[in-house]
């Protein structure tokens, strides 16, 4: 398969089952919601160290709010419910609670609750006061700026991570290009996250390592400068090669994010240094989602 020049790898995608969630978190103005959003998303790459992966959904109109102000949708995955847990409540409690005039509540209701609001209202010091509002609770906090406004409890559902691909290209500001127009086209889809600096990750890794004890280690056969060393699967003309990782709450979700990044990573096409387009996977033999590249850009 060839788009535009570009050549697509009869490769896949190998992807994972994680638990979810979204929480939204809206403030005076879009400004304060991204500060509190970003925080809050930060340290928040891969599972492998992070304990999360997380990202800014989208931003939010005061029409799409519980409270009728700007805001900002946070996705939070990982690999189990109790990890997501803790680490919503670590977030919320440093990133959002902290952050002037905020207000903290949940983006997805069904599923299994997990705590939001539930513990952080004990920062109030017997203070705090609870409201039912259709049949869901909140929780007003006193704070030095007036109070913290948070929902009780948010739901977890079944989600999916890992999904990716490769962009392969003659130069590094050729693939970041191609990189950078691909996230701006996925950052439209819903549901979706790319959880690394900027959405792209240049540092892909295979699972291992020859030292003991390190889980991960750089993925050589992607790497320009071994081409010499090691089995390689770059041909002479590609010298930088980046990827985008993408965590949905669907493999619906996914499939529609990786076919408008790389539409969008190929739209540059072979006249801009654009070569192929790739995935990484283990084999098929770890995780249970398989998005093959050739189909979902058929």
């Amino acid at each position: 398969m060839i788009i535009n020049g570009v050549k697509i790898d009869p490769s896949f995608a190998e992807a994972f089952p994680m638990k979810a969630t979204r929480v939204i978190i809206t403030a005076q103005n879009l400004k304060w919601a991204h500060h509190s959003a970003q925080a809050m998303t930060g340290f928040a790459t891969s599972v492998i160290a992070c304990g999360c992966e997380a990202g800014i959904e989208r931003e939010l109109d005061p029409s799409e709010t519980p409270d009728g102000r700007p805001g900002v949708a946070v996705l939070v995955f990982a690999m189990g419910g109790k990890g997501l847990a803790k680490q919503l409540e670590t977030r919320a409690g440093q990133c959002v609670l902290t952050s002037p005039t905020s207000a903290l509540f949940a983006g997805i209701h069904e599923g299994e609750a997990l705590p939001l609001g539930k513990n952080l209202r004990f920062f109030g010091d017997g203070f705090q006061i609870s409201k039912l509002i259709n049949g869901r609770r909140y929780w007003r906090v006193p704070v030095m700026d007036g109070e913290f406004l948070t929902e009780e409890t948010v739901g977890m559902i079944p989600a999916i991570g890992g999904g990716n691909f490769l962009v392969l290209a003659q130069s590094q500001p050729q693939a970041l290009a191609a990189c950078e127009a691909a996230i701006a086209a996925m950052e439209k889809i819903p549901n979706v996250i790319m959880p690394f600096p900027g959405g792209v990750v240049r540092s892909g890794s295979k699972v291992g390592s020859k030292y003991k004890g390190l889980n991960a280690s750089t993925n050589e056969a992607f790497c320009p400068t071994l081409k010499g060393q090691t089995r390689t699967e770059l041909s002479a003309e590609i010298e930088s090669v980046m990827e985008i990782v993408i965590d949905g709450l669907s493999e619906e979700d996914i499939q529609k994010a990786m076919r408008a990044g790389i539409s969008a990573a190929c739209s540059l096409g072979a006249q801009n240094g654009i070569s192929r387009i790739s995935a990484g996977n283990y084999g098929g033999k770890l995780g249970p989602f398989h998005f093959h590249l050739q189909e979902i850009m058929a």
